[in-house]
């Protein structure tokens, strides 16, 4: 009882003094510019996001063509989707297949080029600086460029086969490569910065925990996988999160190089959004699809949110 009565005691007197620190001058004074220096963020935020989204997911529940009439249909083109529309089925799972496909492989390809690429040898900086290029080079020029390496009988890829008296596929225009080859160019020209996030992470490793495991006689691979490993799970987070999204958001390489074909073998989800939207002007359809996108996104990060408590270090 004399513990209740103290804790009680406590929150009391913790009440009184934030109702005096409220009711001060000072205090009413701090608070309205504490307002007036968040006002344009919060501004923008409701203008610029909340406002469009609201506007979005409203649009989503009519069939506005956006010139036509505007029709009120409820959860009609959500119904439709699942049940109605053999594409939307095969975008959602084109989708996961070129995550699958991306994120493990950028995941280990970047973690070992870091490894490779922290040791100080003569010319290292000139390899860090070409894998890091195709970062800053505009994703369209970069889909060109490789829809022209890989076209069936000019292309550089196919060209070089000949001569060797191997006749090359249709690298883009045979529907079980087609999603595996636009993978592999997206994985190219994004190495770079989840490589440079991998460097300043195995960087900031201190070297003294090496030195103990090495006296302890710790082999290189135990180093990695005891030392290394575990001090490098937030940015291993980091660099899983920002390509699971971004593989899920894919659509420049696809409308460039593939245009959602053969047939629909690489229709993904913002293509699909696009063609609605803007070939068949279906606002309030592609609408509805994008809320599927924004919560398949928010489901997976959510689930890895939720799990990162189990295996990344330096959290609470």
């Amino acid at each position: 009882m004399n513990n209740q009565a103290v804790h009680r005691s406590q929150r009391e007197t913790r009440k009184r003094i934030r109702l005096e620190k409220r009711a001060s001058p000072m205090a009413r004074s701090e608070n309205r510019y504490g307002y007036l220096f968040v006002s344009p963020l919060v501004t923008g935020y409701i203008l610029f996001l909340f406002l469009p989204i609201l506007a979005a997911f409203t649009m989503s529940l009519t069939n506005w063509s956006l010139i036509g009439e505007f029709h009120f249909v409820g959860l009609q083109n959500y119904h439709k989707l699942f049940t109605n529309d053999t594409v939307f089925v095969k975008t959602i799972w084109n989708t996961l297949y070129f995550t699958v496909l991306l994120v493990p492989f950028n995941v280990i390809i970047t973690l070992a080029l870091a490894l490779l690429l922290q040791k100080a040898i003569p010319g290292i900086g000139l390899f860090r600086t070409v894998i890091f290029t195709p970062v800053v080079t505009s994703f369209v020029v970069w889909a060109i460029v490789w829809k022209y390496i890989l076209q069936t009988k000019n292309g550089l890829i196919n060209s070089l086969l000949e001569m060797v008296g191997v006749h090359g596929p249709a690298w883009l225009y045979t529907t079980a490569l087609a999603i595996p080859i636009v993978a592999m160019v997206t994985l190219i020209k994004g190495l770079g910065i989840n490589m440079a996030i991998f460097l300043a992470a195995l960087n900031d490793v201190p070297k003294m925990y090496y030195e103990a495991a090495s006296i302890e006689g710790a082999s290189k691979f135990q180093q990695f996988r005891n030392v290394t490993l575990p001090l490098i799970t937030p940015s291993l987070f980091l660099v899983i999160t920002i390509t699971m999204i971004g593989s899920m958001k894919v659509f420049a390489q696809i409308h460039v190089m593939t245009g959602g074909g053969p047939g629909t073998s690489t229709y993904v989800f913002v293509y699909y959004i696009y063609e609605q939207a803007f070939k068949y002007f279906n606002f309030g359809y592609a609408s509805a699809v994008s809320f599927i996108l924004f919560f398949i996104i928010l489901a997976l990060t959510i689930v890895q949110w939720l799990g990162r408590r189990r295996w990344v270090h330096y959290e609470d």
